[in-house]
């Protein structure tokens, strides 16, 4: 049986629970006008695998990320703990001559020529937070429940089988209510999801190495001419993530020994106090990871499409995603789309990015 939706409250799903999945999901949920459910087969509180990549990300953020997170690692946040202020200093032995970008970052300055190491060109500095990742999916998520928002756990083949009675197939419920938007946040995911099919999405293979090293406080990463990549990340609970590699269209899901040698003989290049001379041990290994990152050709989707629904005509889908680099800056551009095609409706011209793949709604 069908339920009516109060004509004050809207019916959202986000599709996927990686980080931005959550995100958007409580960024759409704070406005206080929408009923969000967010349906993932994979949660934070699973196992880590290369399925769920969010758990082996580092998080370098663009600026509305590192302002939204800046705050949430103010001391006294209800996230305090989640994030490590420090001091991060980037080593580039590219051609890089200026990093403008960056320069709102809070005590941005070039380093001097005596201070640069090994291959290093030229280098800067500045202040920022780096995330515990699971600690913080796991309070983004806490943080979304704790708001009535809901969570199911359901493997989608078409994001059409959640238009035509809404989550009851999953739930077994009896009543249901219709949905008014689909937010698609489903990473790697949405290469293959029916209804999506975004052929331009591919997985960047990423490999890291975790270790115990709580006398760390501080973040390096050295860019060399190649583009080798590597970085020493620490955490608030005394782990440092060092890596890494960025290889796009690797499928491999498990850590290869070879690329963690190479990642900790690198690691301890570029940050030797990770095993300073007067210690008698070096730091514990935790755990290599390897995760599938989401790359897309042509960059982040940010757009809405619009789905036949039958009798209740066009519902918008929101795609929206791109990692810890842009999660809160994401999300809110995934809200005024959304907020946007809830208002205007479809256009007449609207193209229909998906029907039921039958061609029949059922009954």
């Amino acid at each position: 049986m069908a339920l009516s939706n109060d004509d004050e409250v809207k019916e959202i799903i986000v599709i996927g629970a990686g980080v931005i999945g959550l995100t958007t999901a409580l960024k759409i949920q704070e406005k206080g006008a929408y009923r969000v459910t967010i349906v993932a087969e994979v949660f934070p509180t699973d196992p880590k695998s290369s399925r769920y990549t969010s758990h082996w990300a580092v998080s370098k953020l663009d600026q509305d990320t590192f302002h939204a997170l800046w705050q949430l690692s103010e001391p006294g946040s209800a996230a305090e703990g989640c994030f490590l202020r420090h001091t991060q200093t980037e080593y580039r032995g590219d051609d890089l001559t200026d990093a403008e970008w960056l320069h709102y970052m809070p005590d941005f300055k070039y380093l001097d020529t005596n201070e640069l190491r090994g291959p290093a060109k030229t280098g800067f500095s500045f202040s920022t937070v780096t995330m515990n990742t699971p600690v913080y999916l796991n309070w983004l998520m806490s943080s979304f429940l704790a708001k009535n928002g809901t969570i199911l756990r359901a493997s989608l083949q078409h994001i059409s089988q959640l238009l035509e009675r809404g989550t009851s197939p999953y739930t077994g419920a009896h009543s249901y209510r219709d949905v008014d938007a689909i937010v698609v946040c489903a990473g790697l995911g949405a290469r293959s999801l029916g209804g999506v099919e975004d052929k331009d999405v591919y997985p960047i293979r990423g490999q890291t190495v975790l270790l115990r090293a709580p006398w760390i406080k501080f973040g390096r990463t050295m860019t060399e001419a190649d583009g080798t990549y590597t970085y020493t990340m620490p955490r608030s609970n005394g782990d440092v993530l060092c890596g890494g590699t960025r290889v796009p269209n690797d499928w491999y899901p498990i850590p290869r020994p070879e690329t963690t040698e190479d990642i900790l003989a690198r690691a301890l290049q570029l940050t030797p106090e990770l095993a300073p001379p007067q210690t008698r041990h070096p730091p514990i290994i935790i755990e290599p990871g390897c995760g599938l990152r989401p790359g897309r050709k042509g960059g982040i989707r940010l757009e809405v499409g619009w789905v036949d629904a039958s009798a209740r005509g066009k519902v918008p889908v929101v795609h929206s995603g791109y990692g810890f680099l842009s999660s809160w800056g994401s999300a809110s551009r995934a809200l005024d789309l959304l907020e946007g095609a809830l208002t205007t409706g479809a256009p007449t011209n609207a193209d229909i990015c998906v029907g039921h793949p039958s061609g029949n709604p059922g009954n």
